[in-house]
């Protein structure tokens, strides 16, 4: 077999791998999805009118606000996951079974694949879960072209993918799971400081510059306008050119770790 052909092979085992430890511990999945729908149903039902009127300054209507609100919500989603990535990784590291792969004849940039695909693949998952609950509740995007559609899965694809790279980094860099969970909590808290809720508009002007200067507002921002229409501007090439730059990095920085000796 080539080269190709066995990392290929060598990587699917591993993704299966992954799966598997998936789906044998449910709650970490369940976690994941239940802080966005808890978000969702919190933001729409309780605060919802309140929210839209301010949004709109005149009168409530909740079902705008749920409009503005979706596309946020699952980018949040995509952030709550690469946090059990880094735990994965972590535990991996830490118990012993990185070092048994690397005297196993494997590839061995399988095992850091496998993780990360594996990672993807539970995000958009997740995703489409929220998104039917928001469908649920009212959500609709009638003005959406199937290629906008398309688009807007591959942007939430390659969110996913840059912020799985960054988890797996801080999954090898952490010293046991407890850590790595610990410094996974940023990807989880930047997007409650973005667009997700309420415009950067109308923030205060010193806090302003936290919320568009990160990469979940223009992400928020260019899935708002694939789905509803709204003006994109600068937001789509800022959101590629931060993914590109979070996932080099991330890549970068896992596989240096990756390559040292075991722990």
């Amino acid at each position: 077999m080539s080269s190709l052909s066995l990392a290929v092979r060598d990587s699917s085992t591993m993704l299966r791998r992954n799966l598997l430890h998936a789906r044998r511990y449910p709650s970490l999945t369940l976690n994941i999805l239940l802080t966005p729908i808890v978000l969702l149903l919190l933001f729409v039902y309780v605060f919802g009118d309140t929210m839209s009127a301010g949004i709109s300054g005149g009168g409530a209507d909740r079902s705008d606000y749920i409009a503005y609100l979706v596309p946020g919500i699952l980018l949040m989603t995509i952030g709550a996951t690469p946090a059990g990535t880094a735990v994965s990784v972590s535990m991996d590291m830490t118990e012993g079974i990185i070092a048994r792969f690397r005297t196993m004849a494997i590839h061995r940039g399988s095992v850091l694949v496998g993780h990360v695909v594996g990672s993807v693949l539970q995000a958009i998952l997740s995703v489409l879960v929220v998104g039917a609950v928001a469908v649920a509740i009212g959500f609709r995007s009638t003005d959406a072209t199937v290629l906008e559609w398309c688009a807007a899965f591959g942007l939430l694809t390659l969110v996913a993918l840059a912020f799985t790279w960054i988890a797996v980094g801080m999954g090898m860099a952490s010293p046991n799971p407890e850590a790595a969970s610990n410094n996974a909590l940023p990807l989880m808290i930047l997007p409650l400081i973005s667009s997700a809720f309420v415009p950067v508009d109308a923030m205060p002007g010193w806090f302003q510059p936290v919320a568009e200067y990160q990469p979940f507002t223009p992400a928020i921002e260019t899935l708002r306008g694939l789905l509803l229409g709204s003006e994109i501007g600068d937001s789509g090439w800022i959101t590629v050119a931060w993914c590109l730059g979070l996932a080099a990095l991330g890549y970068r920085w896992s596989t240096s770790l990756f390559h040292r000796d075991p722990r």
